[in-house]
């Protein structure tokens, strides 16, 4: 008996309108082809930017290396040291941008008062991996490098990403704790692109929005090219492929009904546990890829965003323990 399950039937109705009433082309990923990829990102890159909202957040750019940049958001003064989020950013591995004015990382720095480093690693399939990777990984080693001029504390920094970044972010986990890196505090995955050979159910169902079985293929295509699915794949090129899960940070994982990457991102924590990493799951129902970017409003994006943010205030500001005070004689 088939599979009968449809992405579509299930959308929350608030996600569902916003989809509708956004223009053609707007999420049109599984059109996309690895010719027309360059032409395809100059396009978006050319639509107009929505106006951020105030913020009293301010950022910088920065060169780390000859191929490297980071965008760095800080609040306004200079203050006492503070922790960071180390942000990757989405796209497939083949689209998106870190030097874009990021109304989310704004919110992070003023609601959490923390600085946010945001990499620009270079893109597949013109970079494949390992390239992405290691940029990514360059980015943090300069962050921790230069953490007092940046006004952050070593000791307390989360790597997030969503999407490919989020798989990034996992990958960045993997190689700091294999190479003896920087400690990271936490890892925050949001719907993460963590398993090139596309097995699961949810990842073989046609019809999935935003992101779908085609942008799928085609996004691991160009960044692994030819080793795509190949048996004897790192798990730094796709993490879902990691034997060992034990020593990472903790982490927080969220993922949608709807989303193309539900099965692997469970499957991803429920792994954390069972190897005894602290791990928070939160799977929503009827959301898609990029759900609450998409529609921010609605109150399933809404949940998620609250839920990223306390978990992100609790990795970067820890409340100490108590401490027992023995009773006086």
């Amino acid at each position: 008996m088939g599979v009968t399950h449809s992405y579509t039937a299930g959308l929350d109705p608030e996600i569902a309108a916003q989809l509708a009433a956004l223009p053609p082309g707007t999420f049109d990923f599984d059109e996309w082809t690895l010719e027309t990829i360059a032409a395809r990102r100059a396009a978006r890159a050319a639509l107009p930017v929505p106006a951020a909202p105030p913020t009293t957040t301010v950022f910088r750019d920065e060169q780390v290396d000859a191929a490297v940049r980071v965008r760095v958001y800080s609040p306004p003064d200079a203050g006492p040291t503070r922790p960071c989020v180390y942000w990757i950013h989405g796209g497939g591995y083949i689209s998106g941008s870190a030097l874009t004015v990021d109304a989310r990382l704004n919110r992070w720095v003023e609601a959490l008062d923390c600085v946010v480093v945001s990499v620009e690693y270079r893109l597949a399939p013109e970079h494949t991996y390992p390239t992405p990777l290691e940029d990514c990984y360059t980015g943090l080693s300069w962050a921790v490098a230069n953490a007092d001029t940046l006004g952050i504390d070593p000791g307390r920094i989360v790597i997030a990403g969503s999407s490919a970044g989020a798989g990034l972010a996992a990958a960045v986990a993997l190689l700091t704790r294999d190479r003896g890196g920087p400690s990271l505090a936490h890892q925050v995955l949001v719907y993460p692109m963590l398993d090139d050979r596309q097995t699961t159910l949810s990842s073989q169902m046609d019809g999935a929005p935003v992101w779908g079985r085609s942008a799928n293929a085609l996004g691991w295509r160009a960044y692994l090219g030819s080793d795509a699915g190949r048996a004897d794949l790192p798990a730094y090129a796709a993490p879902a492929r990691a034997v060992d899960l034990a020593g990472l940070p903790p982490a927080f994982v969220a993922v949608g009904g709807a989303d193309l990457f539900r099965d692997e991102s469970i499957a991803y924590a429920t792994r954390l546990l069972a190897a005894g990493v602290p791990t928070e799951l939160h799977v929503y129902p009827g959301a898609p890829h990029g759900f609450e970017v998409i529609a921010p409003s609605a109150g399933v994006s809404r949940s998620c965003d609250a839920e990223m943010l306390a978990a992100l205030q609790r990795a970067l500001h820890p409340i100490a323990p108590a401490i027992d005070v023995p009773a006086g004689p």
